[in-house]
């Protein structure tokens, strides 16, 4: 039986592993007989694959290969409907850059979550500017795990959400891989190869993911708007014998991704839209984003006899990228009429200038004024964390002592070009000097520990624990015309933040069945630097929830309510913050999120091979503000208005046929209408993102034993929708699109 062909949707549930939390009754053994390689997944993941899921305290989700294999998504967005809990706003339609939360924490490009690869922090600047511009390819990826609710004091800085990890591919026990070739929409093309193995003290895999296609929205002379991503991944182990005293392995990672994409934040009015949501104006065509990233990261393992493990983790993340995209327009007409959002906002009073975006007319000198967001990033650290797990009288317990050290920064070296609009076309005027759009670097240097103990007994397991994070953030700017910096340096105040986040978690085993977990946490993310007025994010988050599991048929409900005593916004190019400088921070005081998180997952078996999974997931969420401000980049906010871009409820369903060699599932996404600013009431046209259904198809046939033929449909019925009317204009999701290939296993 072919196990890919079996999984749905459903599975997600029923297939969600586990943390570092062990049965009571078995803990120590457990833990003697683990592989090295799953101890080292426990460890520095989020949850792990070896435990059952009615183990875990608190909020877990793991999608694992084989639910990731049903549709083979290549975007983010499309993968986390499957968890509850999870608020997206769609931005380009392939979550290139892709805007998450966790609770209503605030999807501005993720930078409210902490986001990991293999168990270590992968934004570019975690800490001094986490807005992730760089989220590592989701189709390679050979799991994606998400934790809420107080496991989160494991998981840092940003641990008022919780935490993304997204797992590598991991090494083959044998000699094998697979080669994934696709074609689709929009002349899409995408070649997928795995090639590993495992020997005696040595193992490694390489890895090459390659996409690339055209775009689904259009240009008048015909430009390209899609992408191309080429992104690389090496490991190589070594490891003891099976029978040595003292268990070890040394683990190196490398990975380098190259990505380029026709991408733009320019988007449209609502009667273009209404015309036409694919469209791109004239003032768009050159706008492009060209990144490399590239890692290293080592890993040694250690397990003592005694059950003691260690591990830890060094690594180096690089990143760089040059974002050229329309910024303003320059020697306006019209009063007001100089930022695009203004312009899009106001057609008839700008009708002129809305002209120039479009390339209806031929504009002023140098009316299109695009800027090089160019900027350069480093991450780096160490983390270790020992595990000692021991007994006492009745108490089974699994201790963890973790530290890490971190540095990282964010160098921007900017400039703007102006262009004009002549004859439809943008026409080169000038350039103003290096510099002179940005000269500033921001940098982080993080000490961070953590201490938890996992305390099993009888029915009942707790784990308290506490983390501190101590930071020092500095930022300093120099003259626009000074990019060698040579001149004078204007250094801002340096900001430190020292702080406890504890928290403890709790489950009972009522019977084999039914489980109760709970918990409760204190929320934190750090303020940035430079902002002498910016304080730290806080709040108290509790959660508690049931699991039930009988015989195929799973269900999880998690409420959670997060009572905020300040929260935080940052004005970034990506929420279309103009009015105040980039990356500024308002202090919002107050605030309460509340909300419901349900899955269920069920697989009915028919006579003969068939079977029918169904699948289900839901989340409400209800949150406001309850302080009064102005001039934000939430807008003039009203103690009782609700937040922007975040639904209020959120569904997937799916249901599917399987046997030995066939599978399809068909599935249905639905959100709510959402503001764009804070308010209340009734949502104006205006303000307001619609509600949308979308339904997706996925289908495998088993060929052979090494040949699987696939395709899917993304979209199905072609609904037209909106998923943003932010950083500027009407911005539309991806249209039907199909995808069909063929997977060679060997």
């Amino acid at each position: 039986m072919n196990r890919s062909l079996h999984t749905t949707a459903a599975v997600v549930a029923l297939m969600a592993g586990a943390s570092q939390v062990y049965a009571a009754d078995n803990a120590i053994s457990d833990h003697a007989e683990m592989d090295l390689i799953d101890i080292a997944i426990e460890r520095i993941q989020v949850i792990g694959k070896t435990t059952d899921r009615k183990h875990v305290i608190g909020s877990a989700t793991r999608l694992s290969a084989e639910d990731l294999e049903i549709f083979k998504y290549q975007d983010i967005n499309r993968v986390l409907r499957l968890v509850p809990g999870v608020n997206l706003q769609e931005e380009d339609g392939y979550g290139l850059r892709p805007n998450i939360g966790l609770r209503g924490s605030g999807v501005e490009r993720s930078a409210k979550i902490t986001l990991m690869e293999d168990g270590v922090l992968i934004a570019p600047a975690p800490y001094a500017s986490p807005s992730a511009y760089y989220f590592p390819t989701a189709g390679r990826m050979e799991a994606i795990e998400v934790r809420k609710g107080s496991a989160a004091v494991k998981f840092g800085p940003r641990s008022v959400g919780g935490a993304i990890n997204l797992v590598s591919r991991s090494i083959p026990e044998g000699f094998g891989g697979f080669a994934n070739l696709s074609i689709g929409s929009d002349g899409l093309r995408t070649l997928h190869g795995v090639a590993g193995g495992t020997g005696k003290n040595i193992a490694g895999v390489v890895e090459v993911f390659d996409s690339n296609n055209d775009g689904f929205k259009s240009l008048t002379n015909g430009s390209d708007t899609g992408y191309d991503i080429e992104d690389y991944l090496a490991k190589l182990r070594l490891f003891t014998d099976e029978n040595a005293a003292v268990q070890q392995a040394l683990e190196i990672k490398l990975t380098k991704t190259d990505g380029d994409s026709n991408e733009t934040y320019l988007g449209l009015t609502d009667a273009d839209f209404e015309a036409d949501p694919f469209q791109r104006y004239v003032a768009s065509e050159l706008d492009n984003i060209d990144t490399e990233h590239e890692q290293v990261q080592i890993t040694h393992e250690l397990q003592l006899e005694s059950g003691l493990e260690l591990v830890t983790t060094a690594y180096r993340n690089e990143f760089k990228r040059d974002w050229f995209k329309f910024h303003d327009l320059k020697n306006t007409v019209s009063e007001g009429c100089n930022k695009g959002q203004f312009v899009l906002d106001n057609p008839v009073a700008c009708s002129t200038e809305l002209s120039w975006l479009r390339g209806n007319a031929d504009s002023a000198e140098g009316a299109i004024r695009i800027r090089h967001n160019a900027r350069s990033y480093v991450s780096k650290g160490i983390q270790s964390v020992i595990a000692i797990p021991f007994t006492s009288g009745d108490l089974v317990h699994d201790l963890e002592i973790s530290a890490r050290y971190h540095k990282d920064y964010e160098d921007r070296l900017q400039y703007n070009e102006q262009y004009t609009v002549v004859g439809g076309r943008l026409q080169f005027a000038s350039e103003t000097s290096l510099g002179s759009a940005g000269n500033r670097l921001v940098s982080a240097n993080a000490w961070a520990f953590y201490v938890q103990d996992t305390i099993s007994f009888g029915k009942w397991t707790i784990a308290p624990g506490i983390r501190f994070e101590s930071i020092e953030l500095n930022r300093s700017d120099w003259a626009g015309d000074d990019p060698e910096r040579s001149g004078l340096e204007n250094a801002r105040e340096t900001t430190n933040v020292n702080t406890f986040v504890p928290g403890l978690g709790i489950r009972y085993e009522v019977n084999k069945n039914l489980t109760l977990t709970g918990g409760i946490f204190k929320g934190f993310n750090p303020p940035g630097a430079g902002n002498p007025d910016a304080q730290e994010e806080k709040s108290l988050n509790f959660e508690f929830g049931a699991i039930y599991d009988n015989n195929g048929a799973y269900v999880e409900g998690m409420a959670f309510y997060s009572d905020y005593s300040n929260i935080l916004g940052t004005c970034t190019a990506a929420v279309g913050c103009s009015d105040a400088e980039i990356g500024d921070q308002f202090n919002g005081g107050e605030a309460r999120i509340m909300g419901l998180e349900f899955l269920a997952g069920y697989t009915a078996a028919f006579d003969g091979d068939w079977e029918l999974p169904l699948y289900i997931n839901y989340t409400f969420t209800d949150a406001e503000f309850g302080t009064d401000f102005e001039g934000s980049f939430w807008g003039d906010v009203v103690r009782g208005d609700d937040f922007p871009y975040l639904s209020r409820h959120q569904l997937t369903m799916s249901a599917g046929m399987n046997n030995d060699n066939f599978s399809f599932v068909l599935q249905a996404n639905y959100v709510s209408a959402t503001r764009v600013t804070a308010g209340s009431g009734e949502i104006a046209s205006s303000d307001r993102v619609d509600g949308r259904v979308v339904f997706d198809l996925a289908a495998q046939y088993q060929v052979s034993e090494a040949i699987t033929l696939f395709a899917t449909i993304d979209n199905l019925f072609d609904k037209t929708y909106s998923v943003a009317r932010r950083p500027i204009g009407l911005l539309p999701g991806k249209p039907r699109t199909w995808t069909s290939g063929v997977k060679f296993t060997f």
